[in-house]
């Protein structure tokens, strides 16, 4: 495993970073979510991500049950706020003081720790003054209950607003995690030189496009039992807009690719885009101990440029590129 450090911090983290979005609470049992953990942990991952609002809590209660007992010294542990929790009132929900900071607690209760690495807004709050969101993270850091701040799915103006903001409170906004893939580069134009200029690192989700890029969905083929797109609980939903033939036809393409670098399909799309430099850490997520196996074999994989150019050419115009994603996708009030 290889470590990058977190923007212009001091904190390294494990560029393969294990995150349990769609899987612990909801979709697997909790014995298979712990195997999952502790094989990240075997294989060298030290850097764990989460957020309040998987299954509603629960994901946090599991990951924490999983962790009890390593030395908390050599993990980092993340989390997030905004997304709606509990009984989800009129309260439960945004980024207001009074949720960021009952937030907080609770997630360090379910996690099990006296603090957290990195404290993210999930998504941007339009109903909060940003100063009365980022006094509330600035009185976090100063409690020790959060080391450092990371934002996810923020525009470029947006994270620039913030880390203005942080550095007139006196603190760190150190990070951004939006989706990034061989198929959703939105961030590419507009987040990542912003965030390169201000010291800011991306914490990637979904470098394998919702499991699209491992070729297990075939162009003209019903998706396999069990897989993610099949999944009512919330995961088709996020696969359906890579469920084109034309972009399965795509990926498929990309199988010789990866033959020649003596990569699977999943660990070629994990290190592609661990090649840009903003990119402190990919997200991936499990479902079985065996998938974390398999991921982590993507860390300090070196693609050559002939090759990045190649992967260019085999996706052409299929990859969505447009900045404008970002904002268009987030929120425009608080969920309810």
């Amino acid at each position: 495993m290889e470590f990058r450090h977190l923007g212009n911090s001091g904190l390294k983290i494990s560029e393969i970073t294990y995150g349990n979005w769609l899987t612990h609470g909801s979709q697997v049992e909790n014995d298979t979510a712990r195997k999952c953990v502790q094989a990240a942990l075997d294989h060298g991952i030290s850097t764990f991500d989460t957020a309040d609002t998987y299954a509603n809590t629960k994901a946090e209660e599991v990951l924490g049950e999983a962790l009890k007992g390593e030395r908390r010294e050599s993990l980092e542990i993340f989390t997030k706020v905004y997304w709606p929790t509990g009984p989800m009132g009129k309260n439960d929900t945004g980024l207001s003081r009074k949720h960021v900071m009952e937030s907080i607690d609770g997630s360090l209760r379910r996690l099990q720790t006296d603090y957290v690495d990195l404290y993210q807004a999930h998504r941007f709050d339009t109903e909060t003054p940003l100063e009365e969101t980022m006094q509330a993270f600035a009185d976090i850091v100063r409690q020790g209950k959060a080391l450092y701040i990371g934002v996810s799915e923020w525009t470029a103006d947006q994270i620039r607003q913030g880390v203005a903001l942080s550095r007139e409170l006196g603190f760190q906004l150190v990070s951004s995690q939006p989706q990034y893939s061989m198929l959703w580069r939105v961030i590419e134009a507009e987040v990542v030189p912003t965030c390169e200029e201000l010291g800011v690192s991306q914490i990637v989700w979904s470098p394998v496009a919702q499991g699209v890029l491992t070729g297990k969905y075939r162009p003209g083929e019903q998706p396999p039992a069990g897989s993610r797109a099949t999944d009512e609980k919330g995961g088709a939903d996020f696969v359906q807009r890579f469920m084109d033939d034309d972009v399965l036809t795509r990926v498929q393409d990309l199988r010789p690719v990866a033959d020649d670098l003596g990569l699977t399909m999943a660990q070629l799309a994990v290190a592609w885009v661990l090649q840009n430099d903003n990119v402190a850490a990919a997200l991936i997520g499990a479902s079985r101990p065996e998938q974390v196996e398999e991921n982590v074999k993507a860390s300090g994989v070196k693609i050559p440029a002939d090759v990045m150019k190649r992967i260019d050419e085999v996706l052409g115009d299929v990859v969505v590129r447009d900045p404008g994603k970002t904002a268009e996708l987030a929120p425009k009030r608080r969920p309810a």
